[in-house]
This record gives structure tokens, C-alpha cells and sequence, in this order.
């Protein structure tokens, strides 16, 4: 029994990488399912799994071909909820060790309602989040403030900002350490940067992108082939074209505060412990955010996504 890494996605067929580096074309072993989720894919780029390889006979060529067994425990998974079928899911990628979300503050706007829908949705995944502040070469005074203001923010939450420019190469040798031997996937709005950034670390790739990409899901079950390209400096990054980004799926009313950390962490400070931060008396993150601690526009999105929390189900 060998064990590897999906990294291609076709369907039926799935492209392995075994431990010792030998790409094999392989298939699911029987009937094969996972426990805990109904998903039209059992299998997803970024799985873990142990396989057997076997030869086939064609008419005219022998190939070898691998039967996956079993796959392995999952760190964390994202998945795409099937609009025709409400107890199935499509699973886009497994075991992601860090997101990037590439945010501008012109050429195009990225919102803070955006980022922050992002965030809790990463947060509600158990995957790792970072901002990349790009394009910072084309900011006048007024803009860069607002930017600085703004990593002030999400930096004092604990997530890591990172300033990026491609013209002018300033942030590329620390966005490479942080995504060295790790699997990477980038989200951000239409033309926010993602290929130049993308071919700028990778100059031979010249990938398409479509980084788990520019919006929340749009509902659409249509098919996607997943990939990982494998980095030259260690690691893999996820492609995954025609996705539309994160979705809140599945995300009670009362949990959604638990995806942002600040709100999270005054949770038993609050009078009532089903308290939704709204309307309730003796709350401590409306008292957080009246004194300042809890960003203003970070509120304003928690309450968004709580009154149009059943448009995210689908």
C-alpha cells in the first residue's frame, strides 16, 4: 500500500503524487465514502490518501494505474453546497494550510464588508488567514492611510498583513516564506492581482486563475476540475477555476459571532450566553465597540451576515 496527495481532479480520475514522487493516474476502489458528509465528490485536490497500483492492458500499451483505498483524516475542508440537491456538497479542495486574501484599495475597491465575510467564513473552516494589502505603488497620501488604517485593524485582531507590490518587487520575498512547503490558495476580487502575483512567484506557470476566487458562491452546481501546482521554493498552490470563493455555509445565527475572534473572546463577559450582540442588555461587544476596541466596520459586517445570514445557506 502506497500513501500520496491528490492534485488533480478530473472527475472520475485522480492525479496522485506518492511519497516517493511518482505521479499515478487513479481511480476510487469500490465504494468509496466518507463518513460525516454526503458529497458528490468523495475525493478532493489535497486529500491524504493510500492507494494500490495495478496494471492495465490496452490494445496496444500496458499503464499502470492506482485504486484508491482509503482516505486520510482531514485537517479541513471547503465545499460548495449543490442547489439541486440540499444534503449534498461538492468539496473543493482538503487539508489547505493558509488562505490569502488580496485586498486593494482602488483599482478595484475591496470592501470591508467583503474582507470580513471572508475572514469569519476561513474562520468557520479552520483555515488560516491572511491579508495582502497589493498594488500599494498606486496609492496617493489619502489611500495609504486608509490602507494603514486598516491593517491597524485586522493586525490588532491577530491577522498577518502583508504589503505587496509587483511593479516595484517590495513584499514578494516574505509572501515566499510564508508559503514555503505549505498548500496556499488565493482569493480576492476580479483584478485585484492574483495572476501577476501568482506568475510573479512562478514565472513557468502562467496559471489561468480562477484562486478560489471573487465572490461567495454563486449557486451554480456546475463541474470544476481542481489543481495544485507544486511551488519551485516548496509547497503547493490550489487552483480552482470557475469557483466563486468562500461560502457561509451551514452558520447558525448564534455562531457567526464566533468566527470573529474579537467578538469570540468576550463571549462569557456577555450577561446572557446566547447573546446575539444586537439588542441585548449588559453585552460586552456592544460595550467593546462603543469604546472603540471593536472596529466599527467590523460590527457593521457581523450584523450583515446575521440578517442575511439565510442567503448564504444555498
Amino acid at each position: 500500500m502506497k500513501k500520496g496527495i491528490v492534485i488533480k481532479s478530473t472527475g472520475s480520475w485522480y492525479t496522485v503524487k506518492t511519497d516517493e514522487g511518482n505521479l499515478i493516474e487513479s481511480r476510487i476502489k469500490g465504494n468509496l465514502r466518507l463518513k460525516g458528509i454526503r458529497s458528490t465528490n468523495p475525493i478532493a485536490v489535497g486529500d491524504h490518501v493510500e492507494l494500490t497500483e495495478s496494471s492495465e492492458d490496452n490494445n496496444e500499451f500496458s499503464q499502470i494505474v492506482g485504486f484508491i483505498h482509503k482516505i486520510l483524516p482531514r485537517t479541513n475542508y471547503i465545499i460548495r453546497k449543490s442547489p439541486n440537491l440540499s444534503k449534498e456538497s461538492h468539496i473543493i479542495a482538503a487539508n489547505i494550510d493558509q488562505a490569502f486574501l488580496i485586498v486593494t484599495i482602488e483599482y478595484p475597491v475591496t470592501t470591508t464588508t467583503f474582507i470580513d465575510r471572508f475572514l469569519a467564513s476561513a474562520e468557520a473552516y479552520r483555515i488560516p488567514c491572511h491579508l495582502i494589502f497589493n498594488k500599494i505603488d498606486l496609492y496617493n497620501e489619502e489611500q495609504t492611510r486608509e490602507m494603514d488604517s486598516l491593517i491597524a485593524i485586522y493586525e490588532n485582531i491577530g491577522y498577518h498583513c502583508l504589503k505587496l507590490s509587483a511593479k516595484e518587487d517590495i513584499g514578494f520575498e516574505e509572501l515566499i516564506n510564508m508559503m514555503t512547503d505549505k498548500t496556499n490558495v488565493f482569493s480576492g476580487h476580479s483584478g485585484v492581482g492574483k495572476s501577476t502575483i501568482i506568475n510573479s512567484l512562478q514565472p513557468h506557470m502562467m496559471i489561468k486563475t480562477g484562486i478560489i476566487s471573487e465572490a461567495h458562491f454563486s449557486g451554480k452546481h456546475t463541474t470544476t476540475n481542481s489543481e495544485m501546482y507544486e511551488l519551485d521554493f516548496g509547497g503547493y498552490i490550489i487552483d480552482t477555476p470557475g469557483i466563486k470563493g468562500f461560502g457561509v455555509l451551514d452558520m447558525e445565527k448564534e455562531e457567526i459571532s464566533h468566527y470573529f475572534p474579537e467578538m469570540f473572546k468576550l463571549l462569557d463577559e456577555c450577561q446572557y450566553y446566547n447573546c446575539t450582540h444586537t439588542h441585548e442588555p449588559q453585552c460586552a461587544v456592544k460595550k467593546s465597540v462603543e469604546e472603540g476596541k471593536i472596529a466599527q466596520s467590523r460590527y457593521t459586517s457581523y450584523l450583515g451576515l446575521l440578517e442575511g445570514e439565510e442567503r448564504y445557506r444555498n
